[in-house]
Formats: structure tokens, C-alpha cells, sequence
């Protein structure tokens, strides 16, 4: 089910893509769902782009991330696989190795939500 953003996620968007100021994705019209989809498809310039914006976070902010990732609040599934790597990389380095592979495993087992596309932004 698609989220609604909340005061804690427009604050960690503003930190990675404080040139964002509309909450609602310029090509479909539909209020961005997600914070790592927005961020790699229309705010990073380059992979370069997203490895600074990711971290900006702190291992708070990080953490948060990868738990919505995990309960199925925060989807990867249009985050273009480069990106998506520089994310998992960041995790594994700041919150340790298994936090990585739970990501990656829910990720293979099929089980990350809004893989339809809509639900992604």
C-alpha cells in the first residue's frame, strides 16, 4: 500500500534533495511515495550525485531508511540498480553488513512492494 510522506520523511528528503519543492513527481502528477526513487531519478545528477546526497544522512536517518525498506514503506523497485548499490553499499559500511543483506534478500525473495511502478515515486 503507498505511504503518504510524513514530516519525518519531507525532512530527510530535504536533506537529500533540498531543490526539491514539490512533493509530487513532474512527469506522472503523482505525489512521490518514496525518498531513494525521487532522489535517483529526478534530483541525482550522476551515481556521483547520489553517493554525496545518501551521505548526507546521518545513521539515524540511514537506519530509518532501511527499516520503511524492510517493513515494505520504502520501495527500490525504480531505483536504477547503480544507485540502488551506492545505497546498499552506505548501509553495509555505516549500519554493518546484515542490515545490507536483509535489504538484498527481501529484494531477491520479490518481496519489496510498489513493484508496479505507480506506487514507486
Amino acid at each position: 500500500m503507498p505511504r503518504e510522506l510524513n514530516d519525518r520523511d519531507r525532512e530527510i528528503l530535504a536533506k537529500l534533495a533540498p531543490e526539491c519543492t514539490d512533493l509530487v513527481c513532474s512527469g506522472s502528477g503523482v505525489p512521490f511515495r518514496s525518498l531513494l526513487p525521487p532522489v535517483a531519478n529526478h534530483f541525482a545528477r550522476d551515481e556521483a550525485d547520489f553517493r554525496e546526497r545518501i551521505g548526507r544522512l546521518n545513521d539515524e536517518e540511514l537506519r530509518y531508511l532501511a527499516d520503511l525498506v524492510l517493513v515494505g514503506e520504502e520501495s527500490l523497485g525504480c531505483v536504477p540498480p547503480d544507485f540502488l548499490e551506492i545505497f546498499l553499499w552506505r548501509v553495509a559500511e555505516r549500519l554493518g553488513d546484515e542490515a545490507a543483506v536483509q535489504i538484498v534478500e527481501r529484494a531477491a525473495a520479490g518481496e519489496c512492494p510498489n513493484s508496479d511502478g505507480a506506487e514507486d515515486l
